[in-house]
């Protein structure tokens, strides 16, 4: 039967008459016609394009008092991807930002159509994702528990029960599902049309057939908007051109870099059944098989992320209206096959369509957000992975109190256009990445998984050198990073494919370099940090970082201060070292993946006086960690200099020369707690200066190590990570640095009002170190981040960040707790009593493990003794 289905599928695509029924059918005129109202001069807001982001930033942006908006559209509303998209709203996501928006959107579609009387198609139908292995079921089983903590009805069920709620589905291969009976299917262009109508009634102008050429802009900020109908002056422009918004973002005066890429999306419709499929059957997820299945007016749409996706659009906008492209039947034949495998009485079904339209995808799978790093006021809301339904109206919620606010509601850090560089925006690294992206949509994604295209973009001078010695890749903002070093003798291939919720096969290769670190001495490449210098010649320099930074920077000359760069709310927008190398010059030491978006906070705040210099020097310097209680003695002997704590003291730099090499930036500091030095060296003695301290260091029992035992090191010391447990929300009072701000250093610094307000009301989230007791390492399953956090039994947050400790022989995770009000939700204020009287737990995957909750490190169970300053570098206090 599946052959015959096949043969009339062959021929219905060579079939000139059902090519011309099936045309006719979905045409659509593109036919210019004339414009009855012209542009007007001015507007506060223009907004690019007319799809379900487009509209719905103009809905909300006019929902929160902003009425001098103009949208414009080259073609018709919603006549873009928008027009295409399958009308599914999942809230599965594994990201909690991402699974906040697409619940937001369910809720805002769900009463749209009263709103505005344009019909949407809500049907509140469910969702059931299958789970063909056990692995995937464990994925699912971690959705599950964050969906649940949000209070999105959700529950992990047996093959039996699926088949009782789509009796369709053919379970003989299946381990469990997981059933979301709050998803629902909207009609997505009418969405779009019920939002543009909403945001009309509020003052909105909306004009179609009006293509944007390009964006001005002046002294760093958006003046204006040229279109084929003249010239709109405007204060804010918000690229939502979908596929089209990479070539509108290199169109400007000022480049701005929007890094997504096409692929051809295709998908089936068919004919009703029989007896027509119930609009109330739930929509059917299958990713080990690659597919969708929702139920289309008494029939299906089916559709899926094949391996081998199809790249399109290159280069220019092809279309004003997305077309049906070209249909491709041996493209779609696996996952047809796949569809009659779950689905096998369809076999006879008429198939009316083959759907093919263009779908935008980006780097790392998560949609494109925020304000451009390198034009104040052009905002982007693109790149929706094929999510945009789910995540359009939460979407475009963010982004309005972005703009109007200076801020969203919530971390959107993951999804921000500065999370990626300007060498990502490459149109062959796109390509390429893209190819990779689409079937990972489906791909189970165990932790710690990596990219493999695209790689080797922005490599360390020592890369080849870490590599012949075993080095395993990570990357990050685009920067090789070394996860661990494989030693001689392992299966490397082995080790390459160790993808797993539990306990992995590098276990013990790091837990020998975190050993290596606490007895003998390390050496981690870590020229990824993000490196800036700031000088002036007269007091500029000082004077503006004391206003932006929580800490007192006016030290003496070689001191190394640790420090937050917060917004108004007190929150972290960056979290660094910063070495004074003159009276006039610092030296500042970020994240990786801040490199972008702390240069664009620091430049829209600097004065532009000649006299203050900001560089970034990130390439200039290969930096080198040295980490254990020998690393002393690696240093003495290639300075000829002492480097003991009496002559070189904690958090202090200086220039010095290491062996041949001369302006070796070095400093007593690690980001590990434990005893060693940083080197930042200049590029072209990196070579020379590892040869050094390798040759030197063998006496000492030296090795190369990674950064996954520096992120058992860090944890397990209650070292915050900025990115990861540190964001623009989380401020100093709430995570134990209040030794980092000084409240009282003579002059105002940003966020310094909200710090005192807490400092005198208490906070309402702590910081908190978890040891798992009860947990098997070698037979459960492992937390990774994002397990939710049980007080009592009651929820109270959820992990940020974990990992093995191999000193404790036991996992730490750290998370912030929350106090809720019982009865009203309210939010209270989280004291240390708080903390120290609860019994806690960690949720993994719906399994809950007893924990120990501290608010300081278990620093009588490590067996060296650290000096104070040490403990205080590490961001927490004794309580």
């Amino acid at each position: 039967m599946f052959l015959r289905v096949l043969s009339d599928i062959q021929w219905r695509a060579a079939n000139p008459k059902w090519r011309r029924m099936t045309s006719s059918r979905r045409s659509t005129s593109t036919t210019a016609e004339p414009h009855p109202v012209s542009l007007p001069a001015q507007a506060q807001v223009v907004i690019c394009g007319g799809g379900i982001t487009g509209t719905s930033v103009a809905y909300h942006l006019s929902k929160m008092g902003w009425k001098d908006i103009v949208l414009l559209e080259q073609g018709r509303l919603a006549a873009g991807t928008t027009r295409f998209c399958a009308g599914i709203v999942s809230t599965a996501r594994p990201v909690s930002i991402e699974l906040k928006m697409a619940h937001y959107s369910n809720k805002l579609y769900q009463q749209l159509e009263q709103e505005t009387g344009v019909p949407t198609g809500y049907t509140k139908t469910g969702s059931l994702s299958l789970a063909q292995t056990q692995d995937r079921l464990i994925s699912l089983k971690r959705i599950a528990s964050s969906l649940s903590v949000m209070g999105i009805p959700c529950e992990i069920i047996t093959p039996k029960q699926a088949v009782q709620l789509h009796p369709l589905i053919n379970i003989h291969d299946l381990v469990g599902a997981m059933y979301v009976p709050e998803d629902a299917l909207v009609t997505s262009a009418n969405v779009s049309l019920a939002l543009a109508t909403a945001a009309s009634r509020n003052g909105v102008q909306i004009h179609e057939r009006t293509s944007v050429s390009h964006v001005t802009v002046q002294k760093g900020r958006v003046t204006g908007v040229e279109t084929d109908r003249g010239r709109i002056q405007c204060q804010y422009f918000v690229n939502c051109a979908g596929q089209w918004a990479y070539e509108l973002g290199h169109s400007g005066e000022v480049p701005v870099h929007i890094p997504l890429h096409a692929c051809e999306h295709f998908y089936l419709l068919t004919h009703p059944l029989a007896e027509p499929l119930s609009s109330s059957l739930p929509t059917v997820v299958d990713p080990d098989g690659r597919i969708y299945i929702r139920n289309w007016q008494g029939g299906i749409l089916s559709g899926g992320f094949e391996k081998n996706p199809k790249p399109l659009f290159t280069e220019g906008r092809n279309q004003l209206e997305i077309q049906n492209l070209q249909e491709d039947w041996d493209h779609f034949g696996p996952l047809l096959s796949a569809l009659l495998r779950r689905m096998p009485g369809l076999e006879a079904l008429q198939i009316l369509q083959l759907v093919n339209c263009p779908e935008s995808f980006t780097p790392d799978m998560r949609c494109i957000m925020g304000e451009s790093p390198t034009a104040r006021g052009y905002f982007v809301l693109a790149g929706m992975n094929s999510a945009g339904i789910s995540y359009g109206g939460g979407a475009g919620k963010y982004l309005a109190e972005w703009m109007v606010n200076g801020y969203p509601s919530d971390n959107v850090w993951p999804l921000d256009l500065k999370r990626f560089g300007t060498l990502q925006s490459s149109r062959t690294f796109l390509r390429h990445r893209v190819m990779e992206v689409m079937p990972l949509m489906c791909d189970l994604k165990v932790p710690r998984w990596d990219f493999q295209t695209g790689r080797q973009l922005r490599t360390s001078p020592l890369y080849d050198r870490l590599d012949a010695q075993g080095a395993r890749w990570m990357e990050k903002h685009g920067f090789e990073r070394v996860k661990y070093f494989v030693p001689p003798g392992k299966d490397l291939l082995d080790l390459d494919h160790s993808k797993t919720f539990y306990k992995p096969d590098w276990f013990d290769i790091v837990g020998a370099e975190v050993k290596c670190c606490k007895e003998a001495v390390c050496v981690i490449d870590m020229s990824s940090f993000t490196k800036f210098e700031i000088s002036s010649t007269g007091d500029e320099a000082l004077e503006n970082l004391q206003y932006l930074f929580s800490n007192d920077l006016d030290v003496p000359v070689g001191h190394v201060v640790h420090t937050g760069m917060l917004n108004e709310k007190g929150g972290y927008e960056n979290d660094c070292s910063i070495a004074r190398l003159s009276k006039r010059s610092f030296f500042m030491i970020s994240p990786t993946d801040q490199q972008v978006h702390c240069w664009a906070w620091l430049k829209n705040r600097l004065p532009e006086d000649s006299n203050l210099t900001l560089e970034d020097v990130t390439w200039k310097y290969t930096a080198l960690n040295l980490i254990g209680p020998r690393a002393v003695d690696v240093l003495s002997e290639l300075s000829y200099a002492p480097m003991t704590a009496e002559h070189f003291p904690s958090l202090f730099c200086k220039e010095m020369s290491v062996g041949y090499a001369n302006g070796i930036r070095v400093m007593s500091i690690t980001h590990t707690g434990e005893p060693g030095f940083v080197l930042y060296i200049p590029i072209e003695y990196a070579l020379h200066v590892y040869n050094e301290v390798m040759n030197m260091g063998q006496k000492y029992g030296i090795r190369n190590a990674g950064y996954y035992a520096l992120r058992s090191l860090r944890i397990e010391k209650f070292f915050a990570f900025w990115g990861q447990d540190l964001d623009a929300f989380t401020t100093p009072m709430e995570c134990g640095r209040e030794f980092q701000v000084k409240l009282e250093k003579g002059m105002e610094f940003v966020g310094q009002e909200a710090l005192l307000e807490q400092k005198q009301n208490g906070v309402y989230k702590r910081f908190t170190m978890f040891i798992l007791e009860d947990h098997d390492t070698d037979m459960d399953l492992w937390p990774w981040w994002g397990e939710p956090i049980f007080r009592n039994g009651r929820y109270v947050g959820k992990t940020t960040s974990s990992a093995y400790s191999y000193t404790l022989e036991r996992h730490v995770c750290l998370g912030f707790v929350h106090n809720f009000d019982e009865k009203t939700g309210e939010e209270l204020v989280v004291t240390t009593d708080f903390i120290n009287q609860g019994e806690y737990e960690i949720d993994i995957a719906g399994q809950r493990f007893q924990a120990k909750a501290k608010l300081y490190p278990f620093s009588s169970l490590f067996t060296q003794r650290r000096r104070k300053d040490e403990v205080e570098l590490s961001g927490y206090q004794t309580e």
